[in-house]
């Protein structure tokens, strides 16, 4: 038996935040949690939703103490925000940090067991829906607006943790692509190839089906021909990574990543490095190291890609082919895929023991080990 899950209605295309305040006064909330973070402020990008509140007179906070890779402080932070506040809902505007960091909330704020939130690692026994969220991402990459997980680091024992959990889907996602615009080149690349990596890993997981392969191979097509725009600031590539990262999720929320994703969490909780640069960094080799556990998908991987003759290719051209295609793309809108300078050799080990014990690992096509993610590590370096 296979379960989908999708958010309760979603709005896309340019403009669509004006269907905020409708839903808001649809569902007969009170007062919003806006959770943003401090440069969505700083440059005006939340004061595009907040300018509608204002104008629909809906009474609302803003919450901006999130960091780039959320931390547990962050997160019990805003949970004694919003008991301050006093609201009954959340509108979360940015990416991946933003939408995770009031997941985490919201879970918190209805199941408030979990007030530690290291508990709610993996899946866990939560009872209560979190408070809604109607979530507007500003970046596109993650899809945080329409999946079911949510990553939180901890500081004290340097290792970031996945959350997977039903109950945190925002009831809303409003995906429109002018709240994009002013994404600067290097972050709309780095997010584009975190979408691309959610639509690859996606598809050739354990857990795909058809219903998800359908979602995957249309987003990876997509995202290889919206990425390149989007960096450039076109409004065709900003709408079609809009949407092509969405798809993305709409996918892989219901069947889980691999090990490209459990390596990246590692990077991120080590060094700090943002999430989709991570990604993609890492993206074209572990390609290549699980192309011999992918059947046929990576065929359909290089078409949707845009390789030509595809068909006319053997097994092993066609897998290289799509490993090209991924790693072209990568270097066109400026991701070096190189930890030479990042990752120190002395951490290598634990990283890769931590990256082995990630929750996205499980989902991998190839079976892994310590050593195998080690040796990944060291042929980027």
């Amino acid at each position: 038996m296979n379960k989908f899950m999708l958010n309760e209605t979603s709005y896309h295309g340019a403009g669509a935040i004006a269907a905020i305040t409708d839903e808001i006064k649809a569902r007969g909330f009170k007062k919003a949690f806006v959770a943003t973070d401090p440069d969505l402020i700083k440059f005006g990008v939340a004061a595009k939703v907040t300018d509608l509140l204002d104008a629909a007179a809906i009474p609302y906070e803003i919450f901006s103490d999130i960091k780039p890779n959320p931390t547990i402080e962050n997160v019990q932070n805003g949970v004694k925000a919003f008991k301050a506040a006093e609201a009954d809902c959340i509108v979360a505007i940015g990416g991946g940090s933003s939408m995770d960091t009031a997941k985490a909330i919201g879970i918190i704020i209805t199941n408030p067991e979990f007030a530690d939130v290291r508990s709610l690692e993996g899946v866990a026994p939560t009872k209560n829906p979190c408070v809604p969220i109607i979530a507007v991402p500003t970046t596109a990459g993650t899809a945080a607006e329409v999946t079911i997980n949510y990553v939180i680091t901890d500081v004290e024992k340097k290792r970031k943790f996945v959350c997977v959990d039903a109950h945190d889907i925002p009831v809303v996602a409003v995906v429109d692509p002018d709240m994009m615009a002013t994404m600067p080149a290097g972050l709309t690349a780095a997010t584009g190839m975190d979408a691309l990596t959610h639509a690859i890993e996606g598809y050739i997981t354990k857990g795909a089906w058809a219903l998800s392969d359908m979602f995957h191979i249309e987003a990876i097509r997509i995202i290889a021909a919206s990425l390149r725009g989007a960096v450039n600031n076109t409004a065709e590539g900003r709408e079609g990574m809009a949407l092509g990262q969405y798809v993305a999720g709409m996918g892989f929320s219901n069947v889980g990543l691999g090990v490209d994703h459990s390596m990246a969490h590692t990077l991120s909780a080590y060094y700090d490095m943002p999430h989709g640069k991570a990604c993609a960094t890492l993206l074209p080799a572990v390609m290549a190291y699980n192309a011999e556990a992918t059947g046929e998908k990576y065929r359909e991987i290089a078409r949707a890609m845009g390789v030509k003759g595809v068909d006319d290719m053997t097994q092993e051209e066609y897998r290289a082919a799509a490993v090209e295609a991924v790693r072209q793309l990568a270097e066109d809108v400026g991701i070096v895929t190189s930890l030479k300078g990042v990752a120190r050799e002395e951490d290598i080990h634990q990283m890769s023991v931590d990256a082995y014990n990630d929750a996205c690992r499980p989902g991998n096509p190839r079976e892994t080990s310590v050593e195998d993610i080690e040796a990944i590590y060291r042929s980027l370096m």
